[in-house]
């Protein structure tokens, strides 16, 4: 499959798509999920047309793993878990559903099982609440 230039991520990334913003640099952007697995799924793409991870320049590869390891402490922070989950899904037979790379990071703590993927719409009032408690813990 060719990269898809209208995805939601890359409308994100032009302007085109609204998003609640968590970080940004030159190569990367983070974000809440709008379909959260758990409070405080947040997202991390990169400023890069690639469908999955082996379409992905080296660099910006790199600076996507650097942006998690920032965001991923500040999320297990802002939400007082134990534990962290990381993921990355390539192809559809993965369940990737965004075909524009992308990490998950999402809080977990036993005893509290995840939402299925991609299938109910968060309150978007929760999900500004949730960015701005992960910015500020951002360090």
């Amino acid at each position: 499959m060719a990269y898809d230039p209208n995805n939601i991520f890359a409308k994100i990334l032009r302007g085109d798509a609204p998003c609640f913003k968590v970080y940004e640099d030159d190569m990367t952007l983070s974000f809440m999920d709008v379909m959260p697995q758990a409070e405080g799924h947040t997202l991390v793409i990169p400023k890069f047309p690639a469908e999955n991870l082996f379409d992905l320049d080296p660099e910006y590869a790199g600076a996507m793993a650097k942006t998690v390891q920032r965001i991923a402490p500040a999320v297990k922070k802002a939400f007082n878990v134990p534990g962290i989950l990381v993921a990355q899904l390539n192809g559809a037979e993965a369940g990737q559903t965004v075909f524009h790379i992308h990490t998950h990071i999402i809080p977990r703590r036993n005893g509290i099982d995840l939402k299925l993927h991609a299938r109910g719409m968060a309150d978007f009032k929760e999900l500004e609440s949730q960015a701005e408690k992960i910015r500020a813990l951002i360090e």
